[in-house]
């Protein structure tokens, strides 16, 4: 007889290997190669000329303000710029490009060897941007539920696009999120994307394999396709891991593939196989002349590259002597960090400007959608409330409740507390005969607090604030009750 020994199954420890292609939308007013618009939402190819219709006989002629914003944009991510660079044709057949190529660039893109730094842990992580290039958008294919066929509408055809491909640097699906955020608060800062995911002006495409732990050579990527917030970035990524560890766990193969992310299964749906540049037959595009690029024009955009998220951060954090989480959040959007230093020029007291900027104005523009750009309150509006109850003119607890009224009203803070009567009492005679009154209505817990109950002055003071309607100012109040009481 042969005695069988069951072994335990080991399974493989992984590690995940991450790059992310992206595609900022550029913010010009015309197209990348012809002058048509580039307006989001209207109607079905409104926005469309013979150029970036395809048509025989056409000629493209490249964008300048694409350009400038490409530049200023590979500045900031520490790229170097091509002096001499030059675009391609990426040919693919697909029916939202009616070319049946895309107008790219390849061998000479104008960004190179940049990188950013992203948050890791306690610590900073570089990754690395392999090139930055421009090209054009393709058109938008319209499924519609209830037809026989689809449609395909070319607005978008000819858009500007600043394509953005980092090294396989990053490590977990929470890197790829915080390089991604990081990113679009750059180009937004930038004022040369405007970041909306919603729409597809910041689209992204993580790149993913994973590897025995400690092994050198990458394993096969998958594309990731069909992603629009950072939420289901992490969440395609996570599941991507998983699936991938179960097939070479299995004895299986990774295929290398594009796969979109399904919302509502929540998993990742093979797409089609992924192609190698070699599939695209790209080569030089013979409608444009290589685009060369003067070394004095190209540094005199470095001057025009504000100040960038990390670096404000960091200036607000030892200049304003916040919280370095309350520096992140405020500087995340270049309008609220504006908003932020008007208001603080106006009150100096920085953290509490801080907690209003990012509490009661936040959640308002978060409620009705609206731009910081466009808020109803305006610095000096929220200044005002704020310098209110600094002169205890309103109690803090009041200035919260009114502050949607501001907000939605349009009216001033003055103009509210003077109309509901909210006028805090700092009068000591008025607040006298109130805790007179109130002593003689609780001579029990006026004995217990003679007796060393310290905590009954609480009770008292919260008698005071109720018999006053709560317009009584706190401090005055706990003042003149020990006063009263004799602690």
């Amino acid at each position: 007889m042969i005695a069988c020994v069951a072994r335990k199954k080991v399974e493989m420890i992984y590690e995940v290997v991450v790059g992310v292609e992206v595609h900022a939308q550029l913010r010009t007013r015309s197209k990348m190669f012809c002058g048509c618009g580039t307006t989001f939402g209207l109607s079905a190819n409104s926005q469309t000329c013979p150029v970036c219709l395809g048509l025989p006989g056409t000629l493209p002629v490249i964008n300048k303000a694409a350009v400038e914003m490409a530049v200023r944009a590979g500045l900031a991510l520490n790229c170097t710029i091509g002096a001499n660079n030059r675009f391609a044709r990426k040919n693919y057949f697909y029916p939202d490009s009616p070319k049946g190529y895309q107008i790219s660039q390849y061998e000479s893109p104008i960004c190179e060897h940049g990188w950013i730094e992203i948050a890791v842990g306690d610590g900073k992580k570089r990754v690395r941007i392999r090139r930055a290039h421009l090209e054009e958008d393709a058109g938008k294919n319209v499924h519609e539920t209830g037809t026989s066929g689809s449609r395909v509408d070319l607005n978008r055809a000819g858009t500007p696009l600043l394509e953005i491909v980092t090294e396989p640097d990053m490590r977990s699906a929470d890197e790829v999120v915080a390089y991604l955020k990081g990113l679009r608060d750059i180009l937004m800062y930038l004022e040369v994307c405007d970041g909306n995911m919603d729409e597809g002006s910041f689209r992204c495409e993580p790149n993913l394999s994973i590897r025995p732990l400690g092994q050198k050579e990458f394993g096969t990527k998958v594309e990731l396709k069909n992603i629009n917030s950072f939420k289901f970035v992490k969440d395609a990524i996570e599941y991507e891991i998983k699936r991938q560890t179960k097939v070479l766990n299995e004895g299986g193969k990774i295929q290398q593939e594009t796969r979109l992310w399904n919302l509502d299964r929540g998993e990742t749906a093979v797409m089609r196989s992924k192609e190698e540049a070699h599939d695209y037959r790209y080569f030089p595009d013979p409608d444009l002349v290589p685009l060369k690029l003067d070394k004095d024009w190209i540094e005199g955009f470095r001057g025009t590259v504000p100040e960038l998220p990390a670096e404000r951060a960091a200036r607000f954090a030892t200049e304003y002597k916040l919280p370095e989480y309350d520096a992140g959040v405020l500087t995340a959007s270049k309008g609220i960090a504006d908003y932020f230093e008007s208001c603080v020029k106006l009150f100096n007291q920085p953290k509490t400007v801080s907690n209003w900027v990012m509490g009661e104005l936040t959640r308002e523009l978060n409620n009705s959608g609206t731009d910081v750009s466009a808020s109803p309150v305006s610095p000096e509006r929220l200044v005002s409330l704020l310098q209110m109850v600094d002169k205890g003119t309103v109690s803090l607890k009041v200035a919260r409740e009114i502050f949607p009224e501001i907000y939605a009203s349009g009216k001033t803070p003055e103009q509210i507390v003077q109309e509901k009567g909210l006028t805090q009492v700092s009068d000591e005679g008025a607040l006298e005969k109130i805790i007179d009154e109130v002593l003689a209505k609780n001579p029990v817990q006026v004995a217990q607090f003679k007796e060393g109950k310290q905590q009954v002055l609480g009770f008292l003071v919260g008698q005071v604030m109720k018999a006053s309607g709560g317009k009584a100012n706190p401090g005055k109040v706990n003042e003149l009750l020990k006063k009263k009481l004799g602690a």
